[in-house]
Protein backbone atom coordinates (compact mmCIF):
# COMPACT_ATOMS: atom_id res chain seq x y z
CA UNK A 1 0.00 0.00 0.00
CA UNK A 2 1.89 3.15 -1.05
CA UNK A 3 1.86 6.21 1.17
CA UNK A 4 0.21 9.42 -0.25
CA UNK A 5 2.81 11.98 -1.02
CA UNK A 6 2.93 14.85 1.00
CA UNK A 7 2.20 18.61 -0.25
CA UNK A 8 5.11 20.72 -0.88
CA UNK A 9 5.46 23.40 1.81
CA UNK A 10 5.82 25.98 -0.91
CA UNK A 11 2.21 24.69 -2.92
CA UNK A 12 -0.04 27.61 -3.73
CA UNK A 13 -3.48 26.93 -2.33
CA UNK A 14 -6.46 26.29 -4.19
CA UNK A 15 -8.02 28.24 -6.66
CA UNK A 16 -10.40 29.95 -4.58
CA UNK A 17 -7.94 31.56 -2.75
CA UNK A 18 -6.05 33.02 -5.50
CA UNK A 19 -7.09 36.65 -7.17
CA UNK A 20 -5.47 37.38 -10.36
CA UNK A 21 -3.98 40.65 -10.02
CA UNK A 22 -1.56 43.33 -11.57
CA UNK A 23 1.39 42.04 -11.33
CA UNK A 24 0.95 38.25 -10.55
CA UNK A 25 -1.35 36.16 -8.27
CA UNK A 26 -2.05 37.45 -4.88
CA UNK A 27 -3.07 35.60 -1.72
CA UNK A 28 -7.49 36.30 -0.99
CA UNK A 29 -6.86 36.23 2.92
CA UNK A 30 -9.40 39.30 3.04
CA UNK A 31 -12.56 38.60 4.57
CA UNK A 32 -15.74 39.06 3.64
CA UNK A 33 -16.35 42.79 5.34
CA UNK A 34 -13.31 43.77 3.58
CA UNK A 35 -14.21 42.49 0.40
CA UNK A 36 -17.38 43.98 0.45
CA UNK A 37 -15.91 47.13 1.31
CA UNK A 38 -13.32 47.53 -1.29
CA UNK A 39 -16.54 46.47 -3.84
CA UNK A 40 -18.40 49.63 -2.14
CA UNK A 41 -15.27 51.63 -2.61
CA UNK A 42 -15.20 50.50 -6.39
CA UNK A 43 -18.92 51.49 -6.48
CA UNK A 44 -18.54 54.65 -5.33
CA UNK A 45 -15.97 55.51 -7.47
CA UNK A 46 -17.48 54.32 -10.57
CA UNK A 47 -20.64 57.12 -9.30
CA UNK A 48 -18.21 59.72 -8.95
CA UNK A 49 -16.49 59.46 -12.33
CA UNK A 50 -19.71 58.62 -13.56
CA UNK A 51 -20.96 62.10 -12.03
CA UNK A 52 -17.72 64.32 -13.71
CA UNK A 53 -18.18 62.41 -17.39
CA UNK A 54 -21.73 63.89 -17.24
CA UNK A 55 -20.29 67.38 -16.25
CA UNK A 56 -17.68 67.29 -18.63
CA UNK A 57 -19.74 66.01 -21.51
CA UNK A 58 -22.53 69.02 -20.41
CA UNK A 59 -22.92 71.66 -23.15
CA UNK A 60 -21.96 74.91 -23.03
CA UNK A 61 -25.31 76.13 -23.08
CA UNK A 62 -26.16 74.89 -19.51
CA UNK A 63 -22.56 76.29 -17.91
CA UNK A 64 -23.73 79.80 -19.50
CA UNK A 65 -27.28 79.11 -17.86
CA UNK A 66 -25.75 77.93 -14.48
CA UNK A 67 -23.65 81.19 -14.38
CA UNK A 68 -27.05 83.37 -14.97
CA UNK A 69 -28.81 81.06 -12.46
CA UNK A 70 -25.92 81.95 -9.70
CA UNK A 71 -26.34 85.40 -10.59
CA UNK A 72 -29.85 85.65 -10.25
CA UNK A 73 -29.82 83.81 -7.26
CA UNK A 74 -27.38 86.24 -5.41
CA UNK A 75 -28.88 89.05 -6.66
CA UNK A 76 -32.56 88.03 -4.43
CA UNK A 77 -29.81 87.27 -1.73
CA UNK A 78 -28.43 91.08 -1.91
CA UNK A 79 -32.37 92.47 -2.31
CA UNK A 80 -33.52 90.76 0.44
CA UNK A 81 -30.45 91.97 2.79
CA UNK A 82 -30.40 95.27 1.18
CA UNK A 83 -31.55 98.45 3.68
CA UNK A 84 -33.48 100.32 1.46
CA UNK A 85 -35.44 97.13 0.14
CA UNK A 86 -36.29 96.01 3.57
CA UNK A 87 -37.55 99.52 4.16
CA UNK A 88 -39.39 100.03 0.76
CA UNK A 89 -41.25 96.13 1.63
CA UNK A 90 -42.75 97.62 4.74
CA UNK A 91 -45.26 99.54 2.51
CA UNK A 92 -44.99 97.10 -0.30
CA UNK A 93 -48.74 97.44 -1.02
CA UNK A 94 -49.62 101.28 -0.57
CA UNK A 95 -46.65 102.12 -2.97
CA UNK A 96 -45.28 98.64 -5.20
CA UNK A 97 -42.99 100.55 -7.18
CA UNK A 98 -41.01 102.06 -4.42
CA UNK A 99 -39.88 98.31 -3.62
CA UNK A 100 -38.96 97.68 -6.92
CA UNK A 101 -37.28 100.56 -7.73
CA UNK A 102 -34.83 99.59 -4.63
CA UNK A 103 -34.36 96.24 -5.62
CA UNK A 104 -33.24 97.73 -9.04
CA UNK A 105 -30.86 99.94 -7.39
CA UNK A 106 -29.28 97.41 -4.84
CA UNK A 107 -28.79 94.76 -7.45
CA UNK A 108 -28.06 97.00 -10.29
CA UNK A 109 -25.93 98.81 -8.45
CA UNK A 110 -23.86 95.92 -6.94
CA UNK A 111 -23.30 93.89 -10.15
CA UNK A 112 -22.61 97.56 -12.12
CA UNK A 113 -19.92 98.08 -9.69
CA UNK A 114 -18.73 94.57 -10.11
CA UNK A 115 -18.48 94.79 -13.49
CA UNK A 116 -16.95 97.96 -13.27
CA UNK A 117 -14.41 97.04 -10.82
CA UNK A 118 -13.31 94.19 -12.98
CA UNK A 119 -13.52 94.70 -16.43
CA UNK A 120 -14.11 98.05 -17.74
CA UNK A 121 -14.48 101.14 -15.78
CA UNK A 122 -16.61 103.34 -18.41
CA UNK A 123 -15.92 105.93 -16.01
CA UNK A 124 -12.61 106.60 -16.13
CA UNK A 125 -10.62 109.90 -17.69
CA UNK A 126 -7.93 107.77 -19.85
CA UNK A 127 -8.19 104.00 -21.64
CA UNK A 128 -5.29 103.25 -19.46
CA UNK A 129 -7.77 103.65 -16.61
CA UNK A 130 -10.44 102.28 -18.18
CA UNK A 131 -8.75 98.82 -18.47
CA UNK A 132 -6.97 98.40 -15.43
CA UNK A 133 -9.52 96.38 -14.15
CA UNK A 134 -9.40 93.62 -16.34
CA UNK A 135 -5.73 93.70 -15.98
CA UNK A 136 -5.95 93.00 -12.24
CA UNK A 137 -8.42 90.71 -12.70
CA UNK A 138 -6.64 88.65 -15.18
CA UNK A 139 -3.37 89.04 -12.12
CA UNK A 140 -5.74 87.12 -10.32
CA UNK A 141 -6.84 84.43 -12.58
CA UNK A 142 -3.03 83.33 -13.34
CA UNK A 143 -2.70 81.17 -10.39
CA UNK A 144 -6.24 79.83 -11.03
CA UNK A 145 -5.58 78.56 -14.92
CA UNK A 146 -1.93 76.85 -13.69
CA UNK A 147 -3.67 75.02 -10.88
CA UNK A 148 -7.10 74.63 -12.90
CA UNK A 149 -5.34 73.11 -15.68
CA UNK A 150 -3.47 70.41 -13.17
CA UNK A 151 -6.63 68.88 -11.70
CA UNK A 152 -8.82 69.27 -15.14
CA UNK A 153 -5.79 67.11 -16.51
CA UNK A 154 -6.81 64.70 -13.18
CA UNK A 155 -10.43 64.83 -13.73
CA UNK A 156 -9.70 63.88 -17.41
CA UNK A 157 -7.96 60.52 -16.63
CA UNK A 158 -10.82 59.77 -14.21
CA UNK A 159 -8.64 60.73 -10.67
CA UNK A 160 -9.83 63.23 -8.40
CA UNK A 161 -7.01 65.36 -7.53
CA UNK A 162 -8.38 67.38 -4.28
CA UNK A 163 -4.28 68.02 -3.01
CA UNK A 164 -4.42 71.67 -4.75
CA UNK A 165 -3.60 73.17 -1.58
CA UNK A 166 -1.03 71.02 -0.86
CA UNK A 167 0.96 70.70 -4.42
CA UNK A 168 0.54 74.89 -4.51
CA UNK A 169 2.59 75.21 -0.77
CA UNK A 170 4.98 72.76 -2.17
CA UNK A 171 5.64 74.47 -5.02
CA UNK A 172 5.77 77.74 -3.36
CA UNK A 173 8.22 76.40 -0.49
CA UNK A 174 10.57 74.73 -3.44
CA UNK A 175 10.24 78.12 -5.38
CA UNK A 176 10.51 80.55 -2.71
CA UNK A 177 13.91 79.15 -1.73
CA UNK A 178 15.51 79.43 -4.66
CA UNK A 179 13.92 82.82 -5.44
CA UNK A 180 15.20 84.09 -1.99
CA UNK A 181 18.76 81.83 -1.59
CA UNK A 182 20.20 81.48 -4.98
CA UNK A 183 22.23 84.85 -6.91
CA UNK A 184 21.21 84.68 -10.75
CA UNK A 185 20.36 86.94 -13.77
CA UNK A 186 16.77 87.32 -14.26
CA UNK A 187 16.99 85.50 -17.62
CA UNK A 188 18.00 82.33 -15.35
CA UNK A 189 16.99 82.97 -12.45
CA UNK A 190 13.06 82.89 -13.13
CA UNK A 191 13.09 80.28 -15.19
CA UNK A 192 14.79 78.28 -12.24
CA UNK A 193 12.16 79.43 -9.79
CA UNK A 194 9.49 78.30 -11.90
CA UNK A 195 11.07 75.08 -12.51
CA UNK A 196 11.43 74.64 -9.12
CA UNK A 197 7.98 74.90 -8.13
CA UNK A 198 6.90 72.45 -11.16
CA UNK A 199 9.23 69.95 -8.92
CA UNK A 200 7.79 70.78 -5.75
CA UNK A 201 4.49 70.20 -7.05
CA UNK A 202 5.38 67.52 -9.08
CA UNK A 203 7.00 65.33 -6.41
CA UNK A 204 4.34 65.67 -4.20
CA UNK A 205 1.02 65.02 -6.86
CA UNK A 206 3.52 62.02 -7.52
CA UNK A 207 4.10 60.34 -4.19
CA UNK A 208 -0.33 60.37 -4.71
CA UNK A 209 0.38 58.26 -7.43
CA UNK A 210 2.95 56.06 -6.45
CA UNK A 211 0.41 54.99 -3.33
CA UNK A 212 -2.21 54.66 -5.75
CA UNK A 213 -0.89 52.63 -8.39
CA UNK A 214 0.81 50.20 -5.96
CA UNK A 215 -1.61 50.07 -2.64
CA UNK A 216 -5.08 50.61 -4.33
CA UNK A 217 -5.42 53.59 -2.04
CA UNK A 218 -8.11 56.21 -2.79
CA UNK A 219 -6.52 59.48 -4.20
CA UNK A 220 -9.45 61.50 -2.63
CA UNK A 221 -8.13 60.38 0.99
CA UNK A 222 -4.45 60.63 -0.05
CA UNK A 223 -4.66 64.18 -1.39
CA UNK A 224 -6.67 65.45 1.24
CA UNK A 225 -4.37 64.20 4.01
CA UNK A 226 -1.11 64.95 2.29
CA UNK A 227 -2.87 68.82 2.10
CA UNK A 228 -2.33 68.99 5.88
CA UNK A 229 1.26 66.96 5.39
CA UNK A 230 2.06 70.14 3.69
CA UNK A 231 0.68 73.12 5.44
CA UNK A 232 2.39 71.51 8.58
CA UNK A 233 5.50 70.94 7.08
CA UNK A 234 5.84 74.45 5.14
CA UNK A 235 5.21 75.73 8.69
CA UNK A 236 8.14 73.73 10.56
CA UNK A 237 10.15 75.10 7.63
CA UNK A 238 8.81 78.37 8.19
CA UNK A 239 9.59 78.36 12.19
CA UNK A 240 13.35 77.12 11.29
CA UNK A 241 15.99 79.28 11.16
CA UNK A 242 18.27 78.28 7.67
CA UNK A 243 15.87 76.44 6.34
CA UNK A 244 12.57 79.24 5.17
CA UNK A 245 12.58 81.33 8.09
CA UNK A 246 13.42 85.17 7.35
CA UNK A 247 17.25 85.95 9.29
CA UNK A 248 16.37 87.56 12.52
CA UNK A 249 12.62 87.52 12.28
CA UNK A 250 10.78 85.76 15.06
CA UNK A 251 7.44 84.77 12.70
CA UNK A 252 7.17 82.20 9.98
CA UNK A 253 7.58 84.23 7.18
CA UNK A 254 10.42 83.57 4.52
CA UNK A 255 12.92 86.17 3.18
CA UNK A 256 11.04 88.67 0.13
CA UNK A 257 12.19 87.48 -3.10
CA UNK A 258 15.58 89.13 -5.09
CA UNK A 259 14.57 91.18 -7.66
CA UNK A 260 16.22 88.95 -10.40
CA UNK A 261 12.94 86.22 -9.58
CA UNK A 262 10.37 88.68 -9.60
CA UNK A 263 8.43 88.19 -12.78
CA UNK A 264 8.18 91.63 -14.71
CA UNK A 265 5.18 93.54 -15.49
CA UNK A 266 4.35 93.23 -19.03
CA UNK A 267 3.13 96.41 -19.56
CA UNK A 268 4.05 99.04 -16.76
CA UNK A 269 3.44 99.48 -12.94
CA UNK A 270 -0.19 100.27 -13.85
CA UNK A 271 -1.50 97.25 -14.89
CA UNK A 272 -1.69 93.85 -13.54
CA UNK A 273 -0.58 91.76 -16.36
CA UNK A 274 2.85 90.36 -16.00
CA UNK A 275 5.13 87.64 -17.32
CA UNK A 276 3.69 84.95 -15.14
CA UNK A 277 0.27 84.82 -17.59
CA UNK A 278 2.28 84.68 -20.70
CA UNK A 279 3.35 81.65 -18.67
CA UNK A 280 -0.54 80.28 -17.79
CA UNK A 281 -0.88 80.68 -21.62
CA UNK A 282 2.13 79.13 -22.59
CA UNK A 283 0.24 76.14 -20.25
CA UNK A 284 -2.93 76.08 -21.86
CA UNK A 285 -1.59 75.68 -24.75
CA UNK A 286 0.53 72.62 -24.06
CA UNK A 287 -1.91 70.65 -22.17
CA UNK A 288 -4.16 71.67 -25.10
CA UNK A 289 -1.68 69.68 -27.28
CA UNK A 290 -1.37 66.66 -24.55
CA UNK A 291 -4.89 66.24 -23.90
CA UNK A 292 -6.00 66.09 -27.73
CA UNK A 293 -2.93 65.64 -30.14
CA UNK A 294 -0.24 63.23 -28.01
CA UNK A 295 -0.54 59.57 -27.49
CA UNK A 296 -0.03 60.14 -23.91
CA UNK A 297 -3.52 62.28 -23.73
CA UNK A 298 -5.22 59.82 -25.74
CA UNK A 299 -3.88 56.98 -22.81
CA UNK A 300 -4.86 59.58 -20.05
CA UNK A 301 -8.54 60.38 -21.52
CA UNK A 302 -8.80 56.05 -21.67
CA UNK A 303 -8.27 55.41 -18.99
CA UNK A 304 -10.67 58.16 -17.54
CA UNK A 305 -13.49 56.89 -19.90
CA UNK A 306 -13.01 53.42 -19.54
CA UNK A 307 -10.14 51.68 -17.41
CA UNK A 308 -10.80 48.09 -18.52
CA UNK A 309 -10.85 48.52 -22.52
CA UNK A 310 -7.79 50.39 -21.45
CA UNK A 311 -6.17 47.49 -19.78
CA UNK A 312 -7.40 45.01 -22.61
CA UNK A 313 -5.93 47.60 -24.87
CA UNK A 314 -2.33 46.77 -23.48
CA UNK A 315 -2.11 49.87 -21.20
CA UNK A 316 0.06 50.00 -18.23
CA UNK A 317 -2.81 51.87 -15.77
CA UNK A 318 -0.76 51.87 -12.65
CA UNK A 319 1.82 54.17 -14.37
CA UNK A 320 -0.23 56.07 -16.66
CA UNK A 321 -1.72 56.63 -12.72
CA UNK A 322 1.46 57.63 -11.60
CA UNK A 323 2.33 60.06 -14.57
CA UNK A 324 -1.16 61.74 -14.37
CA UNK A 325 -0.60 63.06 -10.83
CA UNK A 326 2.84 63.82 -11.44
CA UNK A 327 1.70 65.94 -14.47
CA UNK A 328 -1.52 67.41 -12.52
CA UNK A 329 0.76 68.19 -9.08
CA UNK A 330 3.49 70.20 -11.77
CA UNK A 331 0.90 72.44 -13.18
CA UNK A 332 -0.49 72.74 -9.65
CA UNK A 333 3.13 73.83 -9.00
CA UNK A 334 3.38 76.59 -11.44
CA UNK A 335 0.72 78.62 -9.19
CA UNK A 336 2.50 77.79 -5.78
CA UNK A 337 5.91 79.65 -7.72
CA UNK A 338 3.61 82.45 -8.90
CA UNK A 339 2.24 82.99 -5.28
CA UNK A 340 5.94 83.96 -4.62
CA UNK A 341 6.98 85.29 -7.97
CA UNK A 342 4.35 87.40 -8.72
CA UNK A 343 1.57 87.98 -5.62
CA UNK A 344 3.59 87.99 -2.80
CA UNK A 345 7.39 88.49 -3.36
CA UNK A 346 7.78 90.29 0.51
CA UNK A 347 8.23 86.81 1.64
CA UNK A 348 5.47 84.30 1.74
CA UNK A 349 3.64 82.50 5.09
CA UNK A 350 1.86 79.06 5.03
CA UNK A 351 -1.09 81.03 3.85
CA UNK A 352 0.44 81.57 0.35
CA UNK A 353 -1.97 79.10 -0.84
CA UNK A 354 -5.30 81.51 -0.74
CA UNK A 355 -7.25 79.12 -0.93
CA UNK A 356 -6.35 78.61 -4.66
CA UNK A 357 -5.93 74.84 -4.54
CA UNK A 358 -9.99 74.16 -3.60
CA UNK A 359 -11.74 76.99 -6.55
CA UNK A 360 -9.47 75.16 -8.83
CA UNK A 361 -11.34 72.16 -8.44
CA UNK A 362 -14.42 74.78 -8.96
CA UNK A 363 -12.52 76.27 -12.42
CA UNK A 364 -11.75 72.59 -13.63
CA UNK A 365 -15.34 71.78 -13.40
CA UNK A 366 -16.50 75.15 -14.63
CA UNK A 367 -14.27 74.33 -17.95
CA UNK A 368 -15.13 70.71 -18.04
CA UNK A 369 -12.01 69.84 -17.68
CA UNK A 370 -11.01 71.23 -21.00
CA UNK A 371 -8.32 73.67 -21.19
CA UNK A 372 -9.51 76.44 -22.83
CA UNK A 373 -12.77 75.99 -21.03
CA UNK A 374 -9.97 76.20 -17.86
CA UNK A 375 -8.57 79.05 -19.26
CA UNK A 376 -12.14 81.05 -19.10
CA UNK A 377 -13.31 79.54 -16.37
CA UNK A 378 -10.33 81.28 -14.17
CA UNK A 379 -10.71 84.36 -16.02
CA UNK A 380 -14.35 84.40 -14.64
CA UNK A 381 -13.08 83.65 -11.53
CA UNK A 382 -10.13 86.62 -11.50
CA UNK A 383 -13.06 88.70 -12.61
CA UNK A 384 -15.81 87.60 -9.58
CA UNK A 385 -12.81 87.96 -7.37
CA UNK A 386 -11.46 91.34 -8.57
CA UNK A 387 -14.65 92.68 -8.66
CA UNK A 388 -15.79 91.56 -5.09
CA UNK A 389 -13.44 94.34 -3.77
CA UNK A 390 -14.85 96.96 -5.61
CA UNK A 391 -18.84 95.81 -5.29
CA UNK A 392 -17.98 95.87 -0.98
CA UNK A 393 -16.18 99.43 -1.28
CA UNK A 394 -18.73 100.98 -3.21
CA UNK A 395 -21.88 98.99 -2.59
CA UNK A 396 -21.16 97.49 1.22
CA UNK A 397 -21.67 94.25 -0.20
CA UNK A 398 -19.18 91.74 1.91
CA UNK A 399 -16.99 89.83 -0.06
CA UNK A 400 -18.45 86.97 1.02
CA UNK A 401 -21.07 87.43 -1.67
CA UNK A 402 -18.16 86.05 -4.49
CA UNK A 403 -18.08 82.94 -2.75
CA UNK A 404 -21.87 82.20 -2.80
CA UNK A 405 -21.86 82.60 -6.48
CA UNK A 406 -18.96 80.34 -6.67
CA UNK A 407 -20.43 77.72 -4.94
CA UNK A 408 -23.96 77.88 -6.59
CA UNK A 409 -22.14 77.79 -10.18
CA UNK A 410 -20.98 74.49 -8.95
CA UNK A 411 -23.98 73.59 -7.73
CA UNK A 412 -25.69 73.96 -11.13
CA UNK A 413 -23.21 72.74 -13.43
CA UNK A 414 -23.46 69.58 -10.66
CA UNK A 415 -26.97 69.19 -11.37
CA UNK A 416 -27.43 69.53 -14.85
CA UNK A 417 -30.71 68.20 -14.91
CA UNK A 418 -32.25 70.72 -12.76
CA UNK A 419 -30.83 73.37 -15.44
CA UNK A 420 -32.01 71.74 -18.08
CA UNK A 421 -35.76 71.55 -15.97
CA UNK A 422 -35.58 75.10 -15.15
CA UNK A 423 -35.29 76.44 -18.70
CA UNK A 424 -37.24 73.70 -20.37
CA UNK A 425 -33.72 72.45 -22.86
CA UNK A 426 -34.28 68.72 -24.06
CA UNK A 427 -31.84 66.07 -23.24
CA UNK A 428 -29.47 65.86 -25.90
CA UNK A 429 -30.21 63.28 -28.38
CA UNK A 430 -33.91 63.43 -27.00
CA UNK A 431 -35.43 64.47 -30.18
CA UNK A 432 -33.45 61.63 -32.52
CA UNK A 433 -34.78 58.93 -29.79
CA UNK A 434 -38.31 60.24 -30.69
CA UNK A 435 -37.55 60.35 -33.83
CA UNK A 436 -36.41 57.50 -33.87
CA UNK A 437 -39.59 55.90 -32.32
CA UNK A 438 -42.01 57.58 -34.61
CA UNK A 439 -40.19 55.77 -37.18
CA UNK A 440 -40.17 52.32 -35.79
CA UNK A 441 -43.96 53.08 -35.23
CA UNK A 442 -44.63 54.00 -38.93
CA UNK A 443 -42.85 50.96 -39.96
CA UNK A 444 -45.18 48.81 -37.71
CA UNK A 445 -48.22 50.10 -39.06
Amino acid sequence: MSTPTPPEENTLPTDDRIQDVEGGPRLMTDSADDTERRAGDRTGTARMQAALQGIMNGSVLVTVLAIVLALVACGILIAITDPAVQQAAGYFFARPGDTFRAIWTAVGGSYASLFQGSVINFGASSFAQAIAPITRSIDYAVPLIAAGLGIAISFRAGLFNIGGQGQILMGAAAAGWVGFAVDLPAAIHIPLTIIAGIVGGAVWGGIVGVLKARTGANEVVLTIMLNYVALYLVSYLLRTPGLLQAPGSPNPISPAMKDSAVLPALFGPRFGIDLGFVVALIAVVVVWWLVNKSSLGFRFRTIGENPRAARVAGMSVPSLTIWVLVISGALVGIAGAYQVQGAVTSGFTSNIDAGIGFDAITVALLGRSKPWGTFWAAILFGVLKNGGYAMQAANGIPIDIVGVIQALIVLFIAAPPLVRAIFRIPQPGARRKSSKKSERKAVAA
